[in-house]
């Protein structure tokens, strides 16, 4: 096992010694609205996660009673 953690640090170290060695300017342009789609797939996403368990999240929340249990199996 650590000779694979070995391994990998390895590779990573030789990865990033490398790209810095062939470094070129890059000619990019990133839109000001891309960081606003990014936040805004990103709350859609948490807010997604968030009602898919919403039944689970409530359950924390709340106190179930007894009571509403034997209720529902009398009727």
């Amino acid at each position: 096992m650590a000779l694979k953690l070995k391994y990998l640090v390895v590779t990573a170290a030789l990865f990033l010694g490398i790209s810095f060695c062939f470094e070129q300017q890059a000619y990019a342009y990133v839109d000001p609205g891309s960081s606003l789609l990014i936040f805004q797939s990103i709350s859609a996403m948490i807010t997604g996660a968030l009602f898919y368990f919403r039944k689970r999240l409530k359950s924390l929340f709340t106190r179930s009673s007894s009571s509403s249990s034997t209720d529902v199996s009398e009727k």
